[in-house]
Order: C-alpha cells, then sequence, then structure tokens
C-alpha cells in the first residue's frame, strides 16, 4: 500500500487538472460545474507511452484502443504501425485498454473486457497478436483470465482463472491447469487476497523463471479468515435487479485488527516434467509474503518473508527444484518496515548485485548488495529522503531517484554511482519533479510543476541534453488567463511544542487583509502520505476560495518527506499527533489579523474523515464545522496488515486503540458535523460511520448523515460525486 487509505479516496476527491498557469487576472469566476460535470480543466498531459526495447522507440496505443504505433524518441514521429485491428477484421476484439510485449517484441499481449474485483484486481479477456503472421489468438476460450503473462521465450502465457493458476502454450494452443484447489473464500493460487492486495499493493502473485521452465507461485488459504458482509441494494447506475425486493449480499475475507491472516506457502511447477514443489517458508504460519521474485538465476527464487509485526523482513534464496531456502538478508526496524519499498528490491542484471531502500540511518536511501547478501555500498546519504527509486543503468553503474532534498514538500531528479559518488541533479525546476525513464536509460522525461509555476514535460537525451518539449498545456494555460484566482502560498509555523509544520493557503481573489475570512482545512494525514505538495493543482479549493473562503493545508507529524524520526512519531498512537497539528493549525491560523478564529472548518476522506472526526471530539470548539467522508472511527474495525503495521494488535495495544478512537469521545463533540459514506465500501466499512453516529445520538449529539447506495470508498458512478461535492458545498455555505 502507497498510503493505502489516501489512495483510494485521491483520485475522488481531488478532481484536479496539474496546469500551466500562474496568478491570473482575468474577470471569469469558475462554475462548480467545471469540476464535476464539464472537466473544462482537464488536461491528459502525456500518457501512454512506452519504451521499446531498443531503447530509441517507444510505442502509443491510439485510436482508443485500436492501433499500437511506434515513434521516435528524437523526433516524435511514426516509425511504423504494429497492430491496426481495422485491418485485422475480428469480431472477438475491436478494442483493448492494455498491453504488453514478449521479450523480443514479436507478439502483443492485448487486454479487453476488463471487469474490476477490488482496488488492483480484475477479470479480462486476453489476445495474443503475432506481429509477422499478423494473426490475433484468444488466450483461452473458458472464460475470463486474471493477470495473463508471457514466458520469457514468449511460447506460453500463464494466467489464474477462478482462484487456479494455468498456462496456454501458444505454439500447441494446449491450455494447462498447474493447480485444483482454488475456491471462491477459501483457496487462492496466483493472487493475492483481500487484504493482500490492498495493503501490500500488488494483485500478482506468480512468476515465471527468466528460463521460462518453471512458475512460482503463493497459495492462500483464507479458510480461517473472518468473513465480511455488505448488503447490496437494487440501485442504479447499475441496477441490481436481482435485490430489487430482497437486498442481496456481498461476502468476502476481510480480516480485521487481531484477527486471523491467509496461511500462505510458496510452489513451483516444473512445465517439462509438470511436477511440483513446496518452498520451505520456515513452521511459523503466521507471517506475510508479500513479495515473491526470481533472481536473474532460474535457480533462485527470492521469497520476502515478513513477520506479523512488520518490522523484520527476510530474503529467502529457494531453489525451485528443492524447495530448499537460505537467508540472503535480514532487514528490521524497530517500529516497522514501509511496504513502499519492497519493489525497490531489484536484482539487477549483472547477477550479482540487488538494491534495496532502508531507513537504517534515519531517512530513506538506497543500498547496494551483493548477491552473498554482503553490503557493498550506501548509494545515497544526507538528511533528506529518497522518495522514489527510479532505476538503475547496471552498463554504466548508475542509480536514478527522486528524491525531498531540497525541501520536504519538493522533488528532485538525481542520479548517482554505485558507490555514492559523482551525484548529479538532473532537474532545474523548483518544485515537484517526477522522472520516466527509456530503455538503457537512453532519454528521460522530466514533468515539473510548482504552485506558482507552469507545469510542463520535456524529453532529454542520456547527455542531459533537453530534445523537445512533449507538453506544456499551452490551451489550457490560454483558457485560464480568463479567470481570477490566486496561486497557493507556502508557510510554515511552529505549533506549542516547537514542531515546525509546512502548509499552503489560497485566498479568495479579492483578498482583502483588512477583512475577516472564515478557514477551511483539508488534510490527508495519514503515515507517510503528504497533502501540502509545491505542485500546481486546481481543484475544489479553488472554487471555494471563490466562494470567500481561505483553504489550508497542512501536512502534521506522520507525513512523508521529513525523516523516520517525524513519520514514525504516530507508532502505537495512531491518529493522537495529526489530531494534536491540525488543532495546532487552526488555532494559529485563528491568530492571524484576516482569519475569523470563530469560523475554521476541517474535512478529511479516509483517514483524513478519521482526522476531521477526531479533530470534531478533541478540538473543544476550535472547529465550527467538519465534515468526515468514509472516516475511519475505530481501527479496531480496519483490517490487521495496514493497521497492525502502526498500532500492533488490539490485545497488545489496547490504550493506543481507545484512546485514539472518536467513538470514545463522543460526549465531547462540539461543532456542525456531517458524515458521508458509501454502502458498499469494501475498504472502510460503513460499520464505521454506523457505529460513531449512534454514539453521537446516544451523547445527545446533532449531526447530517450522507450514504451513497451501493457505492464503495471512492463514492463514484452515475450522478454520485456531483451529488457529494454538492452536498459538502451547500454544508459549508450553510455552516461555516
Amino acid at each position: 500500500m502507497r498510503n493505502t487509505l489516501f489512495s483510494a479516496a485521491f483520485l475522488a476527491f481531488y478532481i484536479l487538472a496539474t496546469l500551466n498557469a500562474g496568478a491570473q487576472n482575468g474577470t471569469k469566476q469558475f462554475e462548480f460545474d467545471d469540476f464535476f460535470k464539464n472537466y473544462t480543466f482537464y488536461s491528459p498531459g502525456v500518457r501512454g507511452f512506452r519504451s521499446m526495447k531498443d531503447g530509441e522507440t517507444y510505442s502509443v496505443a491510439e485510436g482508443r484502443g485500436t492501433k499500437l504505433v511506434v515513434h521516435s524518441y528524437e523526433t516524435g514521429g511514426s516509425v511504423k504501425t504494429l497492430l491496426d485491428l481495422a485491418k485485422i477484421n475480428s469480431d472477438k476484439l475491436k478494442a483493448f485498454s492494455d498491453y504488453s510485449f514478449n521479450s523480443d517484441e514479436t507478439k502483443i499481449l492485448l487486454l479487453a473486457d476488463k471487469e474490476a474485483i477490488y482496488r488492483r484486481s480484475f477479470t479480462a479477456n486476453y489476445f495474443v497478436y503475432d506481429i509477422a503472421k499478423q494473426m490475433l489468438t484468444p488466450v483461452s476460450e473458458n472464460g475470463k483470465q486474471q493477470l495473463a503473462t508471457f514466458s520469457p521465450d514468449g511460447s506460453k502465457i500463464a494466467f489464474v482463472r477462478k482462484n487456479n493458476l494455468f498456462y496456454t502454450d501458444l505454439i500447441t494452443a494446449k491450455e494447462t491447469q498447474i493447480t485444483e484447489d482454488g475456491k471462491f473464500n477459501y483457496i487462492i493460487n496466483g493472487v493475492p487476497d483481500w487484504v493482500y492486495e490492498e495493503e501490500f499493493e500488488f494483485n500478482k502473485a506468480f512468476e515465471w523463471s527468466p528460463d521460462g521452465k518453471c512458475i512460482a507461485w503463493v497459495r492462500f488459504d483464507e479458510s480461517l479468515v473472518p468473513q465480511f458482509r455488505m448488503t447490496m441494494f437494487q440501485g442504479q447506475e447499475p441496477a441490481l435487479d436481482e435485490n430489487k425486493l430482497y437486498p442481496g449480499v456481498e461476502t468476502f475475507k476481510y480480516p480485521k485488527a487481531g484477527d486471523a491472516n491467509s496461511i500462505v506457502s510458496v510452489h513451483t511447477y516444473n512445465i517439462a516434467s509438470a511436477e511440483r514443489q513446496t518452498m520451505d517458508i520456515g513452521t511459523e504460519t503466521d507471517i506475510y509474503i508479500p513479495r515473491i521474485r526470481f533472481t536473474q538465476d532460474p535457480g533462485q527464487l527470492a521469497i520476502f518473508r515478513l513477520n506479523r509485526l512488520q518490522n523484520k523482513m527476510e530474503i529467502l534464496l529457494a531453489a525451485p527444484a528443492t524447495g530448499e531456502t537460505q537467508v540472503l538478508l535480514t532487514e528490521s526496524n524497530k517500529y516497522y518496515l514501509d511496504e513502499n519499498y519492497f519493489d525497490d528490491i531489484q536484482f539487477l542484471d549483472d547477477k550479482t548485485h540487488f538494491t534495496m531502500r532502508s531507513e537504517r540511518d534515519g531517512y530513506a536511501h538506497i543500498y547496494l548488495y551483493t548477491m552473498q547478501g554482503k553490503l557493498e555500498s550506501q548509494v545515497t546519504k544526507g538528511n533528506f529522503d529518497v522518495t522514489e527509486f527510479n532505476g538503475c543503468d547496471v552498463k554504466n553503474k548508475m542509480i536514478y531517484y527522486t528524491s525531498a532534498e531540497p525541501a520536504p514538500y519538493q522533488r528532485e531528479v538525481y542520479c548517482i554511482k554505485w558507490d555514492g559518488t559523482g551525484k548529479k541533479k538532473l532537474t532545474s525546476n523548483t518544485g515537484t519533479n517526477s522522472a520516466k525513464f527509456s530503455e538503457g536509460f537512453k532519454y528521460y522525461t522530466i514533468t515539473s510543476s510548482n504552485v506558482k509555476t507552469p507545469s510542463a514535460t520535456t524529453l532529454y537525451n542520456s547527455k542531459g541534453k533537453s530534445v523537445r518539449v512533449l507538453d506544456d498545456s499551452k490551451m489550457l494555460v490560454d483558457k485560464l488567463k480568463e479567470y481570477q484566482f490566486n496561486n497557493r502560498e507556502f508557510f510554515s509555523f511552529n505549533t506549542s511544542e516547537k514542531v515546525n509544520l509546512n502548509g499552503w493557503m489560497l485566498k479568495p481573489p479579492s483578498f482583502d487583509p483588512g477583512k475577516k475570512y472564515p478557514v477551511f482545512m483539508t488534510q490527508y494525514s495519514g503515515p507517510n502520505s503528504q497533502s501540502a505538495l509545491d505542485t500546481w493543482d486546481l481543484g475544489w479549493e479553488e472554487y471555494l476560495a471563490q466562494l470567500g473562503y481561505i483553504v489550508v493545508c497542512v501536512d502534521g507529524r506522520g507525513t512523508g518527506g521529513r525523516g523516520e524520526a517525524f513519520r514514525k512519531v504516530t507508532y502505537l498512537q495512531l491518529g493522537k499527533y495529526e489530531t494534536i497539528d491540525q488543532i495546532e493549525a487552526a488555532k494559529y491560523l485563528g491568530s492571524l489579523s484576516y482569519i475569523d478564529a470563530n469560523r475554521i472548518g476541517i474535512w478529511g476522506w479516509s483517514f483524513g474523515g478519521y482526522i476531521s472526526s477526531s479533530c470534531m471530539v478533541k478540538g473543544n470548539g476550535v472547529f465550527k464545522t467538519g465534515i468526515a467522508v468514509a472516516p475511519v472511527t475505530n481501527w479496531r474495525y480496519y483490517d490487521n496488515i495496514y493497521t497492525e503495521r502502526f498500532m500492533r494488535t488490539p490485545q497488545e495495544n489496547p490504550e493506543g486503540y481507545d484512546q485514539n478512537s472518536p467513538l470514545n469521545f463522543a460526549e465531547d463533540f462540539k461543532g456542525n458535523f456531517l458524515i458521508c459514506h458509501g454502502t458498499a465500501d469494501d475498504n472502510v466499512h460503513v460499520q464505521n460511520t454506523m457505529e460513531f453516529t449512534e454514539r453521537l445520538v446516544q451523547a445527545n449529539k446533532q449531526f447530517e448523515m450522507q450514504l451513497y447506495t451501493n457505492r464503495n470508498h471512492g463514492i463514484y458512478g452515475g450522478n454520485t460525486t456531483y451529488h457529494l461535492y454538492t452536498r459538502m458545498i451547500k454544508y459549508i455555505l450553510e455552516k461555516l
């Protein structure tokens, strides 16, 4: 999970466009429909291109998923068309939504008819297109598949169907079933269960060996995991007509804090002999296997074994043929290990090294190890966090990364030699920068923006020379010149505990420092998240500012970019310091001459909804109005992987759970409060809202509640998002 709760809500409540504009002095005003119906300021930016193996060209899906065209990095011009469905005249595939190549780029795997299961998982129909033969073939005719994947030599496709693992031989067209014990809500092969998918942020639990002779997978036995049931009504968009008179129930395995997890095991299957082998991962079953990954050696399968407390991980090297394992590396932390770093463990093409990211010196940095588990070098050093590992150029022994080095709320991209020397900054614009590299690191793009300057994507060659500007959002910028609005301004302040916090402030277009304005605070506040970033955004915050509100965002303790001590101070007390810091921010804002201290509001979604709820019961009236969307209200109700990472179990830490649950402080509630939730939220269950509001009722506290039928954590579909934001803005205007 990359801030699980944040990622679930991000797209829903930040309907934003990264724009290329500065402060605007036009005369037009924003309309509500600009953001929630017409998407007037939407800009797609540069997306959808993938580097080809030569590193000189890239592929792009065009014609709404009917063509696949190769372009030159140098010129941007079309080089060739690999696929044109109009010329194939297939009645089975009219368009594709995703694609991948085999290793020599002679075949293309196409995905169509995607059907979501949970956040990352889905079923689909997959097709293989042979470029030379111009032949399109379905991977299977026996039902939709999950995660279809080429073998390294492109001769086979592995996939999952109904919790079992299969492969199709593309030469013989024979489909082989590898496992037979898969069963809904009991046994899963090759894909993670709900909580693994959500909190370890992956949806594929099988791997081909580098030589294509073996498949390894994780088996999840979730038979002992408690079930959660959600009532599903008929609803609309879509309508579940079978539930018209008698609502149905959706049941799935969901382990809450302290409850049993799936018992996991790791297995291999030899393609030639059809023999299976079980890997030795030890006798302890109350563990996690968040990743398996073959090294560059087909005789070495890396298994990540993580203890339940999530503060100790061992990388096991397993022999696929025998199942024997040995420990390559052990990584420990006195708090917990961040799941974001699992994918930074990369086994390099030289077959003698691997990389990883660790917080062992108090900041997130990159380390280089030999395949014997010996530390060769700490590649990056300093009082800053590496926020993204962008890749490793093995040929030139260079590592590329993004860090919060200039300031916690900014991002720059760097390259550095394996030994930690020769560090070079690849970005020139201050603010938030991100990078994408071609195969072989021959080219890279930098996308850059900040709160005051343009957002642009520029292509560079390996020497750092600008090749061409790919996108400058000029049409959008010109459009925005017609509007009147202010830029977000960064500020910092010290709390009463002498903690320095960063934030941004957005003032009304006609701001007058001689007047007093109401403030509406927005925040997420979750572990290692950051909402107060130096990036250009335009969303409903600007609309609220136009209505006469000052909008403020402050990142409190627990958020990212400021080292381990700052983000992990919340350990065992999730919500305590985050709430304190938002209250401190409100008090600081109330001390400013142009702010009305009696009209301060706060809102948030998911973890942010948890904090806004906590602020209403612990703020002692500092907040006049609060809004919580899909909030956690008691960590005992949330899943165990996420919750226990920060809180341990309720049995170990009952006080930490109880003292930081808004449920237990309903009597102290003060202010106006709107709480919203989707009734089919599989992530943060509506139970959180129902139990909290019952406490408020029994404490005789008035509030307003808005439920959304059959909607999940994102609360979208049909007119739902439009209705939600209409409801919230109306409430703010009435109550703040």
